[in-house]
């Protein structure tokens, strides 16, 4: 039998072992096809509930979010709703429920609060989840409240400027749950970084389909045309990493392979050229010389506004890292932004999920100094960072302006989620371009088979 031909693309190929770029050794996953059942059974999805989503350490949100003590925001999944807040000792989470009868305590999504008062009996607490005061606490069996009811707390832990949560009792550790190297994620300064959109749209299929349709490059050509003529969609470095973490590498500005022209300076690579501070009417090379001016200009522009970019590997500058986090995260990792995404489960339904993205922006006073456009910003979006802005909510049938690609995935995942129910469909064939996906569903069924 002849093997396949796999697409083993190295970035750099004079890279160090120990650099954060270089190709991570091939690991076979072997050729198994799944069960499609996980798409669509609710027994599935209580499944991944008991041993996926209550086990894993899971992104809540960002440190940037509550900078003063007394900063809360709400992190929900499934049917849990859960507080982050900052108090003098430091970052907890507690399960946004009353002690005395299980009465929600708050329903505002962020604020600065010290105490969190009960809206069905008054009962309080303190926000590092000492009890406070019960009301007419004469009224009660000494016993039955001798041990103090306060909040119930979870594990949280921070890393790279991200709250991560786990509702496990005793959860494994977090900076080895992560699965990447060292200062992979330090880097790029996220603890630094402020959210400047946050957007939870609803989507019609189930969160591992948003999962799989971001964690591979395939696609591209087919479902986003325009993106051939600015990324090397063929030209993708894959890497696997321990407990489910992966990533690709996609370089940006230049053509796809695929693209019929290979030396034209498109309206999409000059677009990229003033998102990296060149000005295109100062550019003089054809398209193969895009993705290094990129970077040039990148380091250029640090240099003039004093930003320290020598930690950063020149595909750092110009191509997305898009950065798998298990059990259900991509990070589009980039110097002067990050666009982090979560598949959140729908509570009830396993043919929905929530797409959950923020856009972190390093701040910096300087109108030259932008996300790269494809992050999709609206225009007249603040990008000044001193204002958190409030969440926006879409449901399924709202249109959450995510730009044009986002918005053609969005379209097309429910199109997926719905041909695969039918009889002529026995399950997922995943090609070595789609090596992320095998990646995660081996650490996945690790979960729900309770290994």
């Amino acid at each position: 039998m002849n093997s396949p031909k796999t697409p083993f693309a190295v970035i750099s190929p004079g890279a160090s072992p120990d650099a954060l770029e270089a190709k991570q050794p091939h690991i076979d996953h072997g050729t198994e096809v799944y069960s499609k059942e996980g798409y669509f059974s609710r027994d599935y999805m209580a499944l991944e509930w008991d041993r996926l989503w209550t086990q894993t350490w899971l992104i809540a949100g960002m440190e940037t979010d509550i900078p003063q003590s007394g900063d809360y925001f709400l992190f929900d999944i499934g049917d849990e709703s859960i507080i982050i807040t900052r108090t003098e000792e430091g970052i907890k989470a507690f399960y946004n429920v009353c002690s005395h009868r299980g009465a929600k305590l708050v329903w505002e999504e962020r604020g600065n609060r010290k105490v969190f008062v009960c809206p069905f009996h008054s009962w309080s607490f303190h926000n590092n989840g000492e009890l406070r005061r019960i009301t007419d606490e004469d009224t009660f069996q000494p016993d039955l409240i001798a041990h103090r009811p306060g909040l119930q707390a979870l594990a949280c832990e921070t890393h790279a400027g991200i709250i991560f949560i786990s509702m496990a009792e005793d959860p494994a550790p977090l900076a080895e749950s992560i699965g990447l190297p060292e200062g992979y994620l330090e880097g790029y300064r996220l603890d630094q970084m402020k959210v400047v959109r946050h957007v939870r749209s609803e989507w019609g299929s189930n969160w591992k389909v948003g999962v799989e349709a971001f964690y591979e490059s395939y696609h591209l050509h087919a479902v986003h045309p325009e993106t051939r003529g600015i990324m090397g969609d063929l030209n993708v470095q894959y890497d696997l990493y321990p407990n489910g973490a992966s990533r690709m590498i996609v370089p940006l500005g230049q053509p796809s392979p695929r693209f019929h022209d290979q030396h034209t300076v498109t309206e999409g690579l000059e677009m990229m050229l003033r998102d990296a501070g060149v000005d295109p009417a100062d550019f003089t090379g054809d398209a193969s010389e895009v993705r290094r001016a990129m970077q040039l200009g990148k380091r250029e522009r640090a240099a003039r506004l004093g930003l320290d970019y020598s930690h950063f590997e020149d595909s750092q500058l110009s191509d997305s890292w898009a950065t798998g986090v298990f059990p259900n995260v991509q990070i589009g990792c980039h110097p002067e932004a990050v666009f982090l995404m979560r598949f959140l489960p729908h509570e009830t339904d396993p043919e929905r999920f929530y797409y959950d993205t923020m856009t972190l922006l390093l701040p910096v006073d300087d109108p030259d100094y932008c996300p790269p456009a494809w992050m999709g910003l609206p225009e007249g979006t603040d990008v000044s960072g001193r204002v958190r802005p409030a969440t926006e909510h879409y449901s399924l049938e709202e249109d959450a302006d995510l730009g044009m690609v986002l918005s053609q995935d969005a379209d097309f995942l429910p199109v997926v989620q719905k041909g695969m129910r039918s009889r002529g469909f026995k399950g997922q064939l995943w090609g070595e371009q789609e090596q992320r996906l095998r990646h995660f569903h081996v650490e996945l069924q690790r979960y729900l088979s309770g290994n």
